[in-house]
């Protein structure tokens, strides 16, 4: 059934552009004006895609571009999807499964999240180097499809380490404020309480947030090499410093440290 959704998919995407993308790029909160640097070959609104859900969220576009960034032919998604938007977890991961059976090689993800570690600021940039899932459900349940990856997929390696290390070197020559971190994923759309921000500090977790996480998993599963980039919005920890967040707030910051993280991932695509 799933198999055969993204092969619908594939079809109507095939009818419309033969572009072959190399890459594939998800544009979260913190990279959504990436989407107007692609040299454009084509876009398809996610409402016109079979099976795909539609995005809900402020600052979400909404599309499936199809273009070259920084030399490279990338398909991206300009908006994501969210388990607490009420879609099921198969349907939040569903784009990254077509983007993988279009023969795309590695997969860039960006979000933004909330910092539980006292080293790094708002405003600072991490690069993902592992995370721990307390989401309430896996897109990797149910029955398994081989065709689409192995029953019991090997999280060892999940995140790509030359490439977190080539991101820290260049955030370095640019004088960005970059570090590498533990993602923990949570449903949301609810931010943490204090208590539940000192709980995630203490079991090892960086930062915090309600995405991502899922895409690795189905990403993991399809074979695909994984880069994680995140813009923190606020800092959660330590518990005395905690300010109320909005998602205006949220927005703002990510689009002041948008130039940052643009540089780093279009310089990483030019040297892919």
């Amino acid at each position: 059934m799933l198999y055969d959704q993204i092969q619908e998919a594939l079809t109507y995407i095939r009818n419309k552009t033969d572009f072959q993308p190399q890459f594939g790029i998800i544009l979260g909160t913190g990279l959504g004006g990436l989407a107007d640097e692609i040299e454009l070959v084509h876009a398809i609104d996610y409402a016109d895609l079979p099976h795909f859900p539609v995005s809900t969220v402020q600052s979400h576009r909404g599309q499936l571009l199809f273009g070259h960034l920084a030399g490279q032919a990338i398909v991206a998604m300009a908006g994501r999807f969210h388990y607490y938007e009420g879609y099921s977890m198969q349907q939040v991961t569903f784009p990254v499964r077509v983007m993988a059976m279009m023969g795309i090689k590695r997969l860039f993800i960006s979000n933004v999240s909330g910092s539980t570690n006292a080293a790094i600021e708002a405003g600072d940039i991490v690069f993902v180097r592992d995370h721990i899932n307390l989401q309430p459900e896996n897109p990797l349940r149910g029955t398994n499809d081989e065709r689409l990856g192995p029953r019991f997929p090997d999280m060892l390696g999940t995140y790509d380490k030359p490439m977190i290390a080539r991101a820290m070197e260049i955030a370095a020559a640019e004088n960005i404020r970059a570090h590498e971190g533990v993602y923990v994923a949570l449903q949301g759309p609810n931010l943490e309480t204090p208590a539940e921000y000192g709980f995630l500090h203490r079991i090892g977790g960086d930062l915090v947030g309600m995405s991502t996480v899922p895409e690795v998993l189905v990403a993991r599963h399809m074979g695909l090499a994984v880069f994680v980039i995140s813009v923190v919005s606020n800092k959660c920890y330590p518990l005395e410093i905690i300010a109320p967040t909005t998602v205006e707030s949220v927005i703002a910051l990510a689009r002041k440290a948008e130039p940052r993280m643009r540089l780093i991932v279009k310089t990483l695509l030019q040297e892919s």
